[in-house]
């Protein structure tokens, strides 16, 4: 039996899978079936508050004419104490077949042991698309003057890079026989005893998400995108990152990008480039000038995580990991084990990544109304205590209660 058929026979009748059509557009039936993934740590906290108000939300936008049948898959701690198994085979194929999918924080062992779950899911499902908005909510703490400049949304390639997991431990065979030929046959200088890790970004792997960026600017009336590189230094990896995606531009794209130099028309979209370490600068220094960024894995992975502390941090950042067959939303941050149960931590992160979900099924509507009740929740002073500590005057609301305050303001 597949997971699907496995699924759909534990829904109520009304319970209906989402479906791809044979263009890549998802046909969204009015009770469809979606994945979660509790996560570790504080996810079953977080999950049950997302959850409350995603449900809130739905049933407010559409009259009780439309709900998400969640389904719930196994990931993490919670799998290997069922099954041995941190990612079970069938949980990867049920979020294949469901299509979409949302999961909380799941634990990332340091060193030896097992590999990374994120890592894992987005290889095996060919999530090679991470995409982080990051927009103000006002009224969350922000260690910037201005954090209402700030409005970007990131691509960030997610299957290549030093991400690719391609690397060997020093002093094993496999990491001096990859040395011994690099050494012996290439003429390089590289410590017989060193770690080694190999970067792949090939044209396939860039273009393809360079490609999402572009369309998403082009479809949202957004005024740039930006090719984040480090290719001054690392030409042919980083550097060709820059010069696909300019080919890109070209080749599919006529008329309607222009460079930086040029005066937009409309319905035109600016594309550039910039240097990684010089982007840090400019997103704290002229935020306002950038758009949509498109990055190779590891400067994606360090440039979403510090354009989210300009405006609250990552326990309000979301984000997904979107291939062409298939998407899963997550929690930005860590597990937080040491607040585990304790329902406590702050729910905006999982939140904000279910209403991009809802966004993604189409249910614009639905989605719209999340953000700004969170807004009204945090600006009525009563709050997780990660925001009580820095809004002097508030009041420490437990994450389940916080939910309730957000559902309250909807």
């Amino acid at each position: 039996m597949s997971p699907l058929t496995d699924i759909l026979s534990k829904l109520p009748p009304e319970a209906q899978p989402i479906i791809q059509d044979a263009n890549g557009h998802l046909m969204v039936p009015d009770r469809p079936a979606v994945g979660y993934i509790e996560g570790d740590g504080t996810g079953p906290d977080i999950w049950r508050a997302s959850r409350l108000i995603l449900d809130a939300a739905v049933d407010k936008a559409y009259e009780g004419r439309r709900a998400i049948a969640w389904v719930e898959l196994l990931a993490g701690e919670k799998a290997l104490a069922a099954s041995g198994d941190i990612l079970p085979d069938y949980t990867v194929d049920a979020i294949a077949d469901l299509k979409v999918a949302i999961k909380g924080p799941l634990t990332t062992p340091v060193g030896g042991g097992f590999r990374s779950i994120n890592v894992t899911l987005r290889q095996r499902l060919d999530l090679y698309c991470c995409v982080r908005p990051v927009r103000y909510i006002p009224g969350v703490p922000s260690p910037v003057r201005h954090p209402e400049l700030v409005d970007m949304v990131v691509f960030r390639e997610n299957t290549e890079d030093v991400y690719a997991g391609i690397e060997w431990p020093a002093g094993s065979d496999q990491a001096r026989k990859v040395i011994g030929f690099l050494n012996g046959e290439l003429g390089t200088r590289i410590a017989p005893e060193a770690a080694i890790g190999i970067k792949p970004m090939s044209a396939f792997g860039s273009k393809r998400l360079i490609r999402r960026a572009i369309d998403y600017a082009l479809a949202r009336n957004r005024a740039s995108v930006t090719l984040v590189h480090k290719g001054n230094i690392q030409k042919f990896t980083e550097g060709a990152f820059r010069d696909w995606g300019y080919e890109l531009a070209r080749q599919e794209y006529p008329g309607r990008l222009v460079s930086e130099d040029q005066q937009p028309g409309p319905g035109q979209v600016v594309i550039k480039d910039r240097i990684a370490d010089n982007m840090f600068q400019q997103a704290l220094l002229r935020p306002e000038e950038f758009a949509v960024l498109a990055l190779p894995n590891l400067n994606g992975d360090y440039i979403s995580d510090a354009l989210a502390a300009q405006v609250g941090g990552l326990g309000m950042a979301p984000g997904a990991n979107i291939g062409d067959a298939c998407a899963v939303f997550e929690a930005t941050h860590g597990s937080a084990p040491k607040y585990a149960g304790q329902d406590k931590v702050n729910p905006c992160s999982v939140v904000l990544s279910g209403a991009m979900l809802l966004e993604h099924l189409g249910w614009v509507e639905a989605a719209a109304l999340i953000a700004p009740a969170i807004s009204r929740a945090v600006r009525s002073g009563q709050v997780t205590y990660d925001l009580a500590r820095q809004i002097p005057g508030s009041t420490e609301l437990s994450c389940s209660a916080f939910a309730h305050k957000v559902v309250e303001m909807l």
